[in-house]
């Protein structure tokens, strides 16, 4: 008979804590009992679950000791106190906030490309998911790297507004309709006009004015790939509601041909490649990866100025891929093989 996890679900009033409570349903997880949670006043209502509505409970008053796992996505603040306690009354915390990505006693991980660094999520009982952008780049990276090694990578990533949560998507929802019937909008959650407009900042510009999204880029793709493969990163967002895209500018140390790169990307769980060239040949967050599971590889060619450059055009669902199913997945993997 199959063992049931009881899990609890951390901050089911976001986008990405909504869809972990879908994915657990739809994956069929061993799932016993499962407890929606959230924070203040996001608490006390009810959470979509297959067809039934659970009621949500408040994570200050939760006893983690009644679960197994838990699923953070609430949040820095929330994860840097909460996730902790969690750990302490024996429940493995998967968190999908910044707060421990980069400690080295936590395991950062994507299924897919470092799954036996789940092997270390007992130190402190608590594993990362990495920011959305870098878990849909490892994807991609993670063959060509395995193959050829990898010196250096050049990526600009067009970002959806649903990574800035749901009240950006209602943002640009309003702002496109009042632009189309002419009236005057009023940024709010972006300082400038989202519709119809890209903006080429994404969170805070920190040291040698680089943004925070861009340092993530940097800093996590070294944790999962290794510190040689140096990332060079710009990061803009762009009037799309679902699915991060990214043109990435590769070199790798040993030469490889384009046909052995392309059946590597074919081949390689989680990516579809689809690279024809037609008019519809080419993967777009819309037509492509809203809504899906796979990362959608195209645009597949060489560097022209470089012996060993690769370029390649990815798009991906930044709240479905990016950020839950990366977090199930890991649930998936600890329950056959760690608890």
């Amino acid at each position: 008979m199959t063992r049931k996890f009881d899990i609890a679900v951390v901050g089911v009033s976001g986008l990405v804590g909504a869809a972990m409570l879908d994915l657990l349903h739809e994956r069929d997880f061993p799932l016993g009992k499962v407890f929606p949670l959230d924070v203040g006043e996001a608490a006390g209502g009810t959470a979509s679950f297959g067809r039934r509505e659970l009621p949500v409970g408040d994570v200050a008053r939760f006893d983690f000791s009644q679960v197994q796992l838990a699923l953070f996505s609430a949040g820095p603040a929330v994860a840097a106190e909460y996730a902790p306690k969690a750990a302490v009354e024996g429940c493995v915390v998967i968190d999908n906030s910044t707060a421990f990505r980069l400690d080295p006693e936590v395991p950062l991980v994507v299924p897919e490309v470092n799954p036996q660094d789940l092997a270390k999520h007992d130190v402190r009982g608590i594993v990362a998911n990495p920011t959305c952008t870098v878990t849909l780049l490892a994807l991609a990276l993670k063959p060509l790297l395995d193959a050829a090694g990898i010196e250096r990578v050049n990526v600009a990533t067009y970002q959806a507004v649903s990574g800035s949560g749901i009240k950006a998507v209602e943002e640009l929802g309003r702002q496109t309709a009042d632009l189309l019937s002419f009236r005057e909008i009023k940024p709010e959650v972006y300082g400038r006009q989202i519709a119809f407009n890209v903006l080429p900042r994404i969170d805070e510009v920190e040291e040698g004015g680089h943004t925070g999204e861009e340092l993530r880029l940097v800093r996590e793709t070294a944790r999962l790939l290794g510190e040689s493969v140096r990332v060079n990163a710009t990061a803009v967002r762009v009037p799309v509601f679902y699915g991060h895209s990214a043109t990435v500018h590769l070199e790798t140390r040993e030469p490889l041909a384009l046909e052995v790169a392309r059946e590597l990307l074919e081949q390689a769980p989680g990516l579809e490649l689809l690279d024809e060239p037609s008019v519809d040949g080419f993967p777009t967050p819309v037509t492509e990866a809203s809504g899906q599971d796979a990362v959608f590889v195209g645009r597949l060619r060489k560097d022209p100025t470089h012996p060993r450059g690769l370029n390649l055009w990815l798009t991906g669902d930044n709240i479905r891929k990016g950020a839950a199913l990366n977090a199930v997945q890991i649930a998936e993997l600890l329950s056959r093989d760690y608890l």
